[in-house]
């Protein structure tokens, strides 16, 4: 991966940032990285021919075939696939978080969403801050655009400031954890959304508590973002690692060092329990929430 003549964000930029909660940067990836990242992830989706059901690497459309395989999202690719893991450590993206969040910098987790042309399922408004509390809120996640994206190939839509505002709830009427806010819950106006287009090597970035959601794909084009949630060191998860063991959540450091000493910041908090009635990714989850803001090509 190149790593001369390294993007850098200004002073301007980084409080753009923190006031309205979204930062888009063109060009951050050069061109020899972002086609190794289409080769590498062309491979991988065409290793979904042959599956009936989503498993633990790919999640799949609802209408997915194995005569018309439609991949909807790689799960924690970084796990799966070591070119990933490099990725999220190149000097051009840690740069960036660096001056978003700080020096220490832990890879919190990752996905690779993929929109097919004239289908791809919208996800609805949410927050990431709900399905992984922190001690404190210093998480950001940097979308790189594998494709060119503007308003009809479904965009990721912003609510600009929202990441300051009280978190709505993301359960559904049963009490259940859905990871979307009902329209009942949803106290702001969705016209205010701005939509994160750009050219292919565009890196687009938002913090854990901005407001965001994505439409369909409308066009008769993909729409691929690979999404790395970036957490500062000092930022532990209130639910725990999981089946991680400290050894591997060491390792995900990407720049700085870790810490075993959280620091604690007065954050809004309501765990995702109980768990999702839906279990597998968000569009499964997602299904529980009731009334929808985004229509499905089966509406």
């Amino acid at each position: 991966m190149t790593t001369t003549n390294l993007p850098t964000i200004t002073d301007a930029q980084v409080a753009f940032y923190h006031e309205h909660g979204y930062l888009v940067v063109e060009d951050l990836l050069d061109e020899a990285t972002m086609s190794a990242l289409r080769r590498e992830t062309d491979s991988i989706v065409a290793g979904a021919a042959g599956l009936d059901a989503s498993d633990n690497m790919y999640d799949l459309e609802d209408n997915h075939t194995a005569e018309a395989p439609r991949v909807r999202r790689l799960k924690s690719p970084h796990a799966h696939w070591p070119f990933f893991r490099e990725l999220a450590q190149h000097p051009s993206l840690t740069a960036v978080i660096t001056r978003l969040i700080g020096p220490n910098v832990r890879l919190q987790n990752d996905k690779l969403n993929m929109k097919s042309a004239e289908y791809g399922a919208p996800v609805e408004w949410h927050e990431d801050w709900p399905f992984y509390p922190h001690t404190n809120d210093d998480l950001v996640s940097a979308g790189i655009l594998l494709d060119d994206c503007d308003l009809e190939n479904g965009p990721l839509l912003v609510i600009p400031g929202s990441h300051r505002e009280p978190c709505p709830d993301h359960h559904d009427a049963d009490g259940y954890f859905c990871g979307a806010v009902h329209p009942d819950h949803f106290n702001f106006d969705p016209a205010d959304a701005v939509p994160l287009t750009g050219k292919a090597g565009t890196v687009t970035f938002h913090h854990c508590r901005t407001m965001h959601g994505s439409d369909l794909n409308r066009s008769d084009r993909e729409r691929r973002l690979l999404l790395f949630g970036y957490a500062a060191a000092d930022a532990w998860p209130l639910m725990g690692l999981g089946k991680m063991s400290l050894d591997y959540y060491e390792g995900l450091i990407c720049a700085g060092e870790s810490t075993l000493k959280p620091r604690l910041t007065d954050v809004p908090v309501k765990l995702p329990l109980p768990v999702a009635v839906n279990q597998g990714s968000i569009y499964e989850n997602q299904k529980s929430v009731g009334r929808r803001f985004f229509k499905s090509y089966e509406d």
